[in-house]
């Protein structure tokens, strides 16, 4: 069956719950282990301390180490992106963090595209740099060839290459299978892992796995939660490696709790049709923004042209435009703000992937710390605005756009 239509239902036992159709939240921290012999166990294999045995299955034991919300939750969400296994997190940040944490080491090479999110540029720049591990960027306009270049000029060892793709806010593509080319060329006694960051098209419109990435990151708040009511994450790919990962989320503690994976089992119930609607809105939407006279950009990937480089990325990467758009308002962050302020349905506010659209100025909010060069560079300008489309009736949506375009 498809994922879907096994939402409602992988990997819970009505029985062991006193048949709830729904799995109930396990609001508690520890299990009671059957006796001395099982929980020790458990443990042993809770810290890879043995292999486990055939048809053996890791016990409960405690909520930071698993908990049956969480585990459904993980096996739920492993359906979409067809991954070995996934490790859930209190944040997207957490995932992304721990996952970067837990893979490079001091003197290692991160290279990362550009944008990314303002946090984990934050991150990568700010923090990372200072546990003595070594980073390096590419643009979307880079070639191959340019990247291998900034490789080879680069201090330290490649570890890891991270792709956010779409680039928040931008829209810009990054070819994932000529980045896991990369990887390879440059991987030898120690594998150079690719990680990719699906957050703006969600589990559903691009499979990053599929196209050779090793890990592939959410910030489940968006899509996956996409209800504006909890903040988590997620890190996808084989079992091996997010075995590293889960090893390193037990010991620094930012699991999900069992209160946001019963929220995100029941988002993803209605992840199809909310993501469905929302792109369908989101077409419709872009089409008339290209036509207003107050519009002079509209950054949306269904606008791509054919035969272009991005167009082939595009159809080769991707089932769907997606939902997320941005466009540049003629003028500059005064006219910017007053279009933002003159929206009522629309919301201002960060986040994306919700039911409800919301509008933000990145240059000035979620990408406020990268350096306005780079911002500028990467025509992530002042005059910029940021949708995220929603579900509702997609003319209620226009109608508060182009009221507010007018106010120019």
């Amino acid at each position: 069956m498809r994922p879907e239509s096994l939402m409602m239902s992988y990997g819970y036992k009505p029985e062991l719950s006193e048949g709830a159709v729904k799995c109930p939240i396990f609001q508690t921290s520890t299990f009671v282990f059957k006796n001395a012999e099982e929980g020790k166990a458990f443990f042993e294999v809770a810290y890879g301390l043995r292999e486990k045995e055939e048809n053996e299955e890791l016990g409960l034991i405690y909520s930071r180490l698993n908990n049956p919300d969480l585990e459904i939750l993980e096996n739920r969400l492993s359906l979409w992106d067809e991954a070995g296994d996934c490790a859930v997190f209190e944040s997207g940040m957490s995932a992304i963090t721990s996952t970067l944490f837990e893979f490079l080491k001091p003197g290692d090479l991160l290279l990362h595209s550009a944008p990314v999110y303002g946090g984990t540029d934050h991150f990568i720049r700010k923090i990372l740099t200072q546990y003595g591990i070594k980073t390096a960027e590419f643009r979307p306009n880079h070639t191959e060839t340019e990247i291998r270049e900034i490789i080879a000029n680069a201090e330290g060892n490649l570890k890891m290459i991270y792709l956010e793709t779409p680039a928040n806010p931008t829209n810009a593509l990054i070819d994932i299978e000529m980045c896991k080319r990369l990887a390879n060329e440059h991987s030898s006694e120690n594998q150079v892992l690719l990680a990719v960051d699906n957050t703006y098209m969600g589990p559903l419109w691009s499979h990053p796995l599929k196209h050779g990435a090793d890990l592939v990151l959410y910030s489940a708040t968006k899509y996956i939660g996409g209800h504006s009511d909890v903040v988590a994450g997620a890190c996808l790919g084989s079992k091996e490696l997010i075995a590293r990962v889960k090893g390193f989320r037990t010991f620094v503690g930012n699991m999900a709790g069992p209160w946001t994976s019963w929220l995100l089992m029941r988002s993803l119930e209605t992840l199809k049709v909310r993501m469905d609607q929302q792109a369908n809105n989101a077409e419709i939407l872009a089409q008339r923004l290209v036509e207003h006279p107050n519009v002079e950009k509209v950054y949306y990937l269904g606008l791509l042209k054919e035969g272009s480089e991005d167009y082939n990325i595009y159809k080769r990467q991707y089932s769907s435009p997606g939902a997320m758009l941005s466009f540049d308002v003629k003028g500059g962050e005064k006219e910017a703000f007053k279009v933002l302020n003159g929206m009522k349905l629309v919301k201002l506010a960060v986040s994306l992937g919700s039911t409800e659209s919301l509008a933000q100025h990145p240059y000035s909010m979620t990408h406020a710390d990268v350096d306005c060069e780079l911002k500028n560079e990467l025509g992530l300008s002042e005059k910029m605005i940021r949708l995220s489309v929603g579900v509702e009736n997609v003319e209620d949506i226009w109608s508060d756009l182009s009221q507010a375009l007018d106010r120019i």
